[in-house]
């Protein structure tokens, strides 16, 4: 490799460790430093990782028939979305068995944090205005990031789209407008705005109804040898409205800043368990939440040498359960739940020689919580958490490694308060490229983390205990990544493949107490989890004028309940964690018009810690189609697509007795103004 390659290399990899991504286009992002400009593909970052990492863009997200942020997130090896069926149904992730509480969601580069309960809901997240989603297992080789971001297992990300307004243009924006099945109603509407030539702004907000009641079959014995009837799903519907807005500033060549606003507030049903000979009115439970924050990020390229970012944000969450038919003397059950955080963050970069950088990162936050339960706790938790992490980069080797500390102090105003921690978190990482000629990669990682007891794990009342430990994690990874484009016909070729071994201590887990009604929280739980991550992306040139896109990802996990060798769980599977799945997904490009092809497949699963017949929840392919065009008219460029979803009209249930809809159709209609 020449020295102005490798130098351009060099720059490229530093300069990702400095600032997030403000801008890209379908297929490049570029990228400025001062008297330099490099241009990166976005696959080369998924093969330069040194740990595992996925990207999706907007041409790539709009191609996968995904209307929530779960869609997208299936597609991604390794990971397992519990989904308890439509739209509105609640979704958590887990990425490589390790939990929901383990996978961080970071928004525009701020982590968003459920203290309640440790795992966000990933269903609340429409993509009219997302560009960019990606997943680090381990973590990203940015070492310049808030410590918040070293202190998962993993980490998922969402990007919104910048502004971007042409020369000579003062406005722009997109407006779109999706129909479905079962009464779902989309519409959604984003604005830029070029204030001056140092400030920008974007306005955005959305709409999302849906009655869900879509039917399904209702299996009175073994599917296909007992008796059925068709049933329709009650308590399904769902009333979403997101509003956001965020000012961008460019303060000089050297500084930049913007601010964001978000709000978030949904209302919906929560649909019953469906359950024999009793189908109708059992489920009336109702769920509303509600999200305000507001977030500001500041960054200095100080000099050639050294950057600075700091950040802070102010999140509200406030969650409203009804269940109008509990059984007490009341008659009904009413919760309701506040949550506040605030969050400060500090982090500088160090450029110590051309291929070496160190960082350093402290992070500040408040969080505190109150309900309308009897006796509860009203707890507050002060977390520190500071990294130090260092990076060498070359144009065939890159390597990281960080340390991060935290320390925790709970307080709480009636009863006693948890204990207090502090812990040490290691992580390392190498990406090696052998042969100069090939762009073939080894890549390893080592992390250790863990992950505190959620407040409802500490304070939930005759649930919660105090002197619970955190969940501790190791992870392991070894793999290699290779890409070709040397061939005509074959533009691109990219393969990833990945193993590993996690293991879990102490994993909080609940149990019956003194009967099935008194459950209680405790460190029981032990995991060992073996398994091999691979994804192949490709681009084909049919024609001058025609190209296929294709991609697939595999999973094997063998996911083994270590806890008590005497239990008759012992060495069982985890539930609902699949031995083996995966995902395809083709898209064909023509100048006419453009047809995608989506398949999310995953095999047998158990619905309990026993792997015993009774318990065994059958696998499911789920395959989906959908036509889009695009035409320019006056300047304005109208966008229209069709999609069918869940081809086989198959009623597969990801979680036992929530059935997933049958086949369903969208059309979208938008306008680039």
């Amino acid at each position: 490799m020449n020295v102005l390659k490798r130098n351009a290399v060099i720059v490229a990899a530093l300069y990702a460790v400095t600032t997030p991504l403000l801008a890209q286009t379908s297929l490049d992002s570029l990228q400025r430093l001062p008297e330099v400009v490099v241009t990166e593909r976005y696959g080369d970052r998924e093969i330069r990782s040194s740990a595992p990492m996925r990207i999706l863009l907007r041409k790539s997200i709009r191609n996968l028939n995904a209307l929530q942020l779960s869609d997208v997130v299936k597609h991604f090896p390794g990971v397992t979305v519990k989904d308890f069926g439509g739209i509105g149904g609640l979704k958590a992730v887990s990425v490589r068995s390790l939990g929901a509480s383990h996978t961080a969601v970071n928004y525009n580069g701020f982590t968003i944090n459920d203290i309640q309960t440790g795992q966000i809901d990933i269903g609340r997240f429409a993509l009219d205005n997302v560009d960019m989603i990606s997943l680090n297992s381990g973590q990203s080789d940015n070492i310049f990031q808030p410590a918040r971001l070293f202190a998962s297992a993993s980490v998922l990300n969402i990007q919104s789209a910048a502004p971007q307004v042409g020369p000579g243009k003062k406005v722009n924006g997109r407006a779109s407008l999706k129909a479905g099945s079962f009464g779902m109603f989309n519409p959604a509407v984003s604005t830029n705005l070029k204030l001056n030539e140092k400030l920008s702004a974007s306005l955005s907000g959305e709409w999302l109804s849906a009655n869900g009641e879509y039917p399904y079959i209702l299996h009175y014995g073994e599917a296909g040898r007992d008796s059925s009837s068709v049933e329709k799903r009650e308590n399904t519907d769902v009333k979403n409205l997101r509003l956001e807005g965020a000012l961008f500033a460019n303060f000089s060549d050297k500084s930049s800043g913007n601010l964001r606003t978000y709000y978030y507030q949904s209302e919906r049903g929560l649909p019953g368990a469906t359950i024999l000979y009793n189908t109708s009115g059992f489920s009336k439970q109702r769920l509303r939440d509600n999200t305000f924050f507001t977030q500001a990020h500041y960054l200095n390229n100080l000099s050639g040498r050294w950057a600075l970012q700091a950040n802070a944000k102010y999140n509200h969450g406030y969650v409203y359960y009804l269940d109008p038919e509990f059984l007490n003397a009341e008659g009904k059950l009413e919760n309701r739940y506040r949550q506040n955080e605030f969050y400060g963050s500090v982090s500088a970069l160090f450029r110590a020689l051309e291929n070496l950088s160190f960082s350093a990162s402290t992070d500040v936050v408040m969080n505190n919580m109150s309900a309308n339960l009897p006796d509860f706790a009203y707890p507050t938790r002060y977390t520190s958490l500071s990294s130090l992490a260092a990076k060498y980069v070359s144009d065939r080797l890159l390597a990281t490694a960080s340390l991060l500390y935290t320390q925790t102090s709970e307080h709480v105003r009636s009863g006693t308060a948890a204990d207090n921690r502090h812990r040490l978190s290691p992580y390392s990482s190498l990406t090696f490229q052998p042969f100069e000629a090939i762009d073939f990669r080894l890549r390893a990682f080592y992390k250790n983390i863990f992950r505190l007891p959620t407040f409802n794990d500490l304070y939930y009342s005759r649930v919660g205990k105090r002197d619970l430990k955190p969940e501790d994690t190791h992870q392991f990874n070894i793999g290699f990544t290779y890409s070709t484009s040397a061939a005509e016909r074959l533009p691109l070729l990219t393969m990833t493949t990945d193993a590993y071994f996690n293991k879990i201590n102490n994993k909080i887990v609940a149990y019956p107490n003194r009967n099935i009604f008194e459950w209680s929280m405790m460190n029981f739980g032990s995991v060992e989890i073996c398994g091999v991550d691979i994804a192949l992306e490709s681009a084909f040139a049919l024609s001058s004028k025609v190209k296929l896109l294709a991609g697939s990802s595999f999973t094997f996990q063998d996911s083994r309940n270590k806890s008590n060798p005497g239990s008759p769980a012992y060495n069982h599977q985890l539930p609902y964690t699949p031995r083996f799945s995966g995902s395809g997904r083709a898209v064909v490009e023509t100048p006419w018009l453009n047809a995608a092809y989506t398949l999310l497949w995953s095999g047998t699963r158990y619905t309990s810690a026993q792997n015993m017949p009774e318990n065994r929840l059958s696998g499911y392919a789920d395959h989906g189609i959908s036509l889009s065009k695009s035409v320019e008219i006056k300047h304005n460029r109208i966008g229209l697509s069709v999609e069918a979803l869940n081809l086989g009209n198959k009623n597969y249930e990801i979680v036992r007795n929530f059935p997933m809809p049958g086949r369903s159709f969208r059309g979208t209609i938008s306008i680039n103004f």
